[in-house]
């Protein structure tokens, strides 16, 4: 899963990176290693402008709400609890199924964070001990320092107790696709510590590679088949991870000393 992730690039330096055509300088948004479900975060996304009398798909860089809340939601608080999507299943959903099929962004990310808790901890807490499990966050990130492109799905939501020249009459959302880790092997695996994502956790959020970009951008692909081919996870040794402090657990936290690296903890209290 990702339920927190780290995001520093500047926008101009994602406009580069991702050849964006537009966006608006009144969304910038602030280096931020602390991302938490609920905030502002950058995607990028092809779709006509507005108002610009062309039809044909730009290249955007927008800062949309994390938490996909569908057309059809009564409210927006169920964007909480839909963060994430599984890239296995999001066609079936109703959810994420019409979001899958034309609405596809990239959310970029410096890396995000995985929770482990020891093996001590977690006999305690299967023994029905009172003590609180020991949780040691991760964080994974590119080897080579690139961009983690993650797959996400956006979405529009309309109030209808406000009026349509209201601020808040829309709302744009959006989540994070995730994958199986099984297969994914670390790069630079020295006998030490997790070989594998898996030994983090059995899911990882859907990293899209710059080959695959403009596929899963482009909206004139709406058949869920034709989308298979991009939903498997990264070829092995292109992440690595690295403990990082308890500071992060605490949405309250930011900056950049919560992705620095600490030496690794004792393997047996971990996996």
């Amino acid at each position: 899963m990702c339920g927190r992730y780290a995001a520093s690039r500047k926008p101009d330096d994602l406009a580069d990176l991702f050849e964006v055509r537009k966006w608006d300088p009144t969304e910038t948004l602030a280096p931020d290693w602390n991302v938490a479900p609920t905030k502002d975060v950058y995607v990028i996304l092809d779709r006509p402008v507005r108002d610009s009398g062309s039809p044909d798909p730009v290249r955007q860089l927008r800062a949309l709400r994390w938490g996909l809340v569908p057309s059809w939601a009564k409210t927006p608080e169920v964007g909480v609890k839909l963060i994430n999507a599984r890239s296995e299943t999001a066609a079936e959903k109703p959810s994420f199924r019409r979001a899958l099929a034309a609405r596809r962004c990239l959310l970029p990310a410096d890396g995000y964070f995985e929770w482990v808790t020891g093996v001590q901890e977690r006999r305690l807490e299967e023994e029905g001990r009172k003590k609180r499990p020991r949780k040691q966050p991760w964080f994974v990130t590119p080897a080579d320092g690139s961009v983690f492109a993650m797959a996400g799905l956006y979405e529009f939501w309309r109030d209808r107790n406000l009026p349509d020249d209201h601020p808040r009459a829309w709302w744009a959302t959006c989540t994070v696709l995730t994958t199986e880790a099984e297969s994914t092997d670390l790069a630079g695996y020295d006998g030490s510590g997790p070989r594998a994502l898996a030994d983090i956790h059995p899911r990882m959020p859907l990293m899209m590679t710059p080959d695959r970009w403009d596929a899963w951008l482009d909206p004139a692909t709406t058949d869920p088949d034709a989308l298979a081919g991009l939903l498997s996870a990264p070829p092995a040794g292109l992440l690595r991870a690295h403990p990082v402090g308890t500071a992060v657990s605490n949405v309250r936290n930011n900056g950049p000393e919560l992705v620095t690296e600490l030496p690794a903890p004792e393997e047996e209290t971990l996996f």
